[in-house]
């Protein structure tokens, strides 16, 4: 029960006491890690490798148990310490032997104890001489060790009026989950994820050497982000990878977080099936786990957008993110592709109504590359200004990459209602160097202004469906 009373002038006093508190400060396994700062410094030590830690001090150690380092002996008031703890409330009122014993023990790591202190100060004098997060932070943990509410509700409301950093984010995410999952600290833990997502909310920004320096917990905490600003998927995919295998060397290890702690934050479904196949090939993941993860991608991307969102909406989570998109720097396509009777590829580029109304008055969306006759291409739609009527209009383009020439039929459709069916707008050949690109300026051959309104037939389930259809003329 949270109160605004002082009893500071009662702490270790034996005037103002009924009970004496034997604090014995213990050595602590080579697993304990209690402090905050500890515990990162102690998952990154593993990940490394790193050579165990070897415990020693100063301190002279307990002669009858090796394993204390030093013992505290405070003055308490059990009706203080009661009405802040449950823990102390049941140790005092238990109805045991040891309830009623004036000399009670409580064992704790060395790493505990200066957090300890701050706690029992705090339930008399309902404050704290600490200000450093990470000090807080361990004041938090061990709050909630003995369900000190109101010391958990003071940390928060402190850690909340502090400026956020890297750091203090990172270590607020390093908590204890139990920790995490107090009302009081929830709140925290949400301004943490905010300010990283926003923080590396574009991947082109950070530098190679930062990347491969986050922790576990900050990838997935971006990974998890819709809002990321990525160029692809597969691209992100790759970043990932490279982070992976820098940190984690061994092979299974690094199985193991993919599959366990990556794989569920990465949008599978969004990459190209290119990419997709390679990963059956590849050792990022065991097998049987590629197998059903690549199976479950292009199953999503051969259904309809109407199939999709309910497949979708079906998923568990956390896997139900795998299939919404990002924010792509170049829009995701389904491309099949044919060798016979001719090298040939079609296309489906699918953008929602306010993607395309966000073009006025004068942007553009790319497309993913796709390969056709050993060079790369990419759509490009756009609004653009019709200088002989003196209005906006829609523009679909194609777009190669590469010096080579190349000479393509090229064909553009969209769908439309009330058929809802695929109707060719416009269709030529052309000869491509690099660079180069050929499109129509005015793909539907009206103003933007109908081309957008509600009632455009062009829209169905607010999504507007096109198709280009590529390919090369065998040589005769």
């Amino acid at each position: 029960m949270e109160s605004d009373a002082h009893f500071g002038f009662a702490f270790n006093n034996v005037q103002f006491s009924d009970r004496i508190l034997r604090i014995e400060i213990t050595r602590g396994g080579e697993d304990s890690c209690s402090s905050i700062v500890d515990r990162v410094r102690d998952r990154k030590r593993r990940r490394e490798d790193s050579k165990n830690q070897t415990h020693g001090g100063e301190d002279e150690i307990d002669q009858h148990n090796p394993s204390v380092l030093r013992v505290i002996e405070l003055h308490i008031s059990s009706p203080i310490l009661a009405a802040s703890s449950p823990f102390f409330y049941k140790l005092f009122s238990n109805g045991m032997v040891e309830s009623e014993q004036k000399l009670l023990t409580l064992k704790i790591d060395a790493s505990e104890e200066a957090s300890l202190m701050e706690l029992l100060n705090f339930m008399y004098r309902n404050s704290l001489s600490v200000t450093e997060v990470p000090a807080l932070l361990d004041v938090l943990i061990i709050a909630d060790k003995f369900g000190v509410d109101s010391c958990m509700k003071y940390c928060s409301r402190l850690l909340l009026n502090m400026p956020m950093t890297i750091d203090s984010a990172l270590l607020l995410l390093h908590l204890p989950q139990n920790v995490r999952r107090n009302d009081f600290v929830k709140p925290l833990t949400h301004a943490a994820v905010q300010f990283l997502i926003s923080h590396y909310k574009d991947i082109s920004k950070i530098s190679p050497e930062e990347w491969m320096a986050l922790p576990l917990v900050a990838m997935m905490t971006i990974l998890a982000s819709s809002s990321l600003m990525v160029s692809s998927e597969d691209n992100l995919y790759e970043l990932v990878l490279r982070w992976a295998k820098s940190n984690y060397s061994v092979l299974e290890e690094r199985q193991a977080i993919l599959a366990s702690h990556l794989a569920p934050f990465i949008r599978f479904p969004q990459m190209t099936c290119r990419r997709l196949k390679q990963i059956l090939t590849s050792d990022d993941f065991k097998p049987s786990f590629a197998s059903k993860l690549v199976l479950d991608a292009l199953y999503f991307k051969a259904e309809s957008v109407t199939l999709r969102r309910q497949f979708a909406t079906a998923q568990p989570s956390p896997y139900k993110r795998w299939f919404f998109e990002r924010a792509y720097r170049f829009r995701p396509i389904k491309v099949v592709e044919f060798e016979v009777p001719r090298r040939q590829c079609i296309v489906f580029l699918d953008l929602k109504q306010n993607e395309c109304a966000d073009l006025y008055p004068s942007s553009r969306i790319l497309s993913q590359r796709f390969p056709l006759g050993g060079q790369e291409f990419h759509l490009s739609a756009d609004c653009n200004m019709d200088q002989l009527n003196l209005s906006h209009r829609f523009g679909l383009y194609i777009w190669m990459h590469g010096s080579m020439s190349l000479t393509v039929d090229y064909e553009f459709s969209a769908r439309s209602k009330p058929t809802e069916d695929f109707a060719v707008k416009c269709r030529g050949k052309y000869t491509f160097t690099g660079g180069k690109a050929i499109g129509f300026r005015d793909m539907f051959a009206t103003p933007w202004d109908s081309f957008i309104a509600e009632d455009s037939p062009y829209f169905i389930n607010d999504v507007l469906h096109l198709r280009a259809e590529l390919s090369i003329r065998n040589s005769s």
